[in-house]
């Protein structure tokens, strides 16, 4: 009976000391609470809109050329898949994009190839020309006349990133659309 009067005494003792560690006094609070009506407000932080032009967007693109294709990768280090690439160097001046071909399709601003802009987002199908759902992408590098290049990574016989045309292979059979981000 001694001990447990002891002990519940204990508990008492350190409750109360806790309570009190945690309870500031009715005066600071008020002291605090007039300091900080006496603040001037602040405003709300803008974001800060960085500027990223095409050729900003194409300058950081191109020191990845040669860089090789890695199925479902996105590291410089690793290797680029195709969406893997266009997301890197989106993502590197601040935009959210993507990570997959299909899902490009449903962003930015549709527009047609002749709309086209450079630093704009290209669409393919897949290597099955026949079936219309994205399958590649590549970010528009040049338009001169009716040749469009694109920078890309591709599991093709390049094997990584590289500069195409729009002509080379069977890339015109299997275009989509473009994509504005920019």
């Amino acid at each position: 009976m001694k001990k447990t009067l002891i002990l519940f005494s204990l508990i008492c003792v350190s409750m109360s000391i806790a309570i009190a560690q945690t309870t500031i006094p009715v005066q600071y609070q008020e002291m605090v609470n007039k300091l900080i009506r006496q603040l001037p407000e602040q405003k709300e932080k803008q974001e800060e809109v960085v500027t990223t032009t095409p050729n900003k967007l194409l300058d950081f693109a191109k020191t990845m050329l040669g860089i090789r294709y890695r199925t479902a990768s996105s590291s410089p280090s690793q290797g680029f898949d195709c969406s893997g690439f266009v997301n890197y160097v989106f993502s590197n001046f601040g935009f959210k994009v993507p990570r997959s071909s299909r899902d490009f399709a449903a962003s930015g601003e549709s527009k047609k190839l002749s709309e086209a802009k450079i630093g704009d987002v290209i669409l393919f199908t897949g290597t099955n020309s026949r079936s219309r759902t994205p399958g590649h992408v590549g970010i528009v590098y040049s338009i001169d006349g009716d040749e469009v290049k694109f920078i890309h990574s591709s599991s093709g016989h390049a094997k990584g990133v590289t500069i195409s045309s729009l002509d080379e292979g069977f890339y015109k059979k299997r275009f989509l659309k473009i994509v504005s981000i920019l």
